[in-house]
């Protein structure tokens, strides 16, 4: 079993961060209150804007609830789970979807947190958006479904391919991470407008490396 490195809700979960991952997950929850919300995706306008260190420590607190979750890399071109997770990254989604016995037996690695496992992104195939928007891709998401309580999909960000919008379509809602002070307006205005083009449910934002109000880390201490 792996040590989760970097992982804010694990190390300090008092911190305010911890709080506003825990503050998704109820926001979350509300929302499946409506529409049901067993696979999420998320995304990120662009590269380096923190989306798969949102959906780790997204992924510990729904755990932390004692649900299955089970974390899930599609992001088939930089993928980054593995390395926050500590997994090993020798097989994963890809061998799930080329290779029959893969799929009937998926192989998911568990983690130092208990009810949360991952399939990491294993090798790296050439054209990931036709494995993403494949029918296998749909089987492959209702297979997972008997393993766990949650899914999250890490995908790749939005303006560099079109892999997440197509997985945007068979999920039943996507989240869009956007750093603070870096995330361009109109790239956040572009992706929302290619999410709403493919009739994705865009949940909502997520607005990471907020500067932190003094007042607000007292009252958490």
């Amino acid at each position: 079993m792996a040590d989760p490195i970097d992982l804010i809700t694990l190390n300090d979960p008092m911190a305010p961060a911890s709080e506003a991952y825990r503050s998704l997950r109820m926001n979350l929850q509300v929302a499946s209150l409506d529409r049901q919300l067993r696979t999420v995706l998320i995304t990120s306008p662009g590269p380096s804007e923190g989306k798969s260190t949102c959906l780790a420590n997204l992924a510990v607190t729904m755990a932390q609830l004692e649900q299955r979750v089970l974390a899930v890399d599609c992001d088939l071109r930089r993928p980054h789970l593995h390395v926050l997770l500590g997994l090993k990254n020798e097989a994963g989604f890809t061998n799930m979807m080329l290779d029959e016995r893969a799929f009937q037996s998926p192989p998911l690695q568990a983690t130092a947190v208990a009810d949360l496992r991952a399939l990491t992104s294993g090798p790296l195939p050439p054209r990931p958006a036709d494995l993403l928007g494949s029918r296998r891709m749909e089987l492959l998401i209702a297979r997972l479904l008997e393993e766990a309580d949650v899914l999250l999909f890490d995908a790749p960000p939005m303006m560099a391919a079109a892999d997440a919008a197509v997985l945007a379509t068979k999920v039943d809602g996507v989240l869009l991470v956007v750093s603070a002070g870096e995330t361009k307006r109109e790239s956040v205005q572009r992706s929302i407008e290619q999410l709403r083009k493919v009739n994705a449910n865009v949940l909502g934002a997520v607005l990471n490396n907020a500067p932190l109000d003094a007042s607000m880390q007292a009252s958490y201490r």
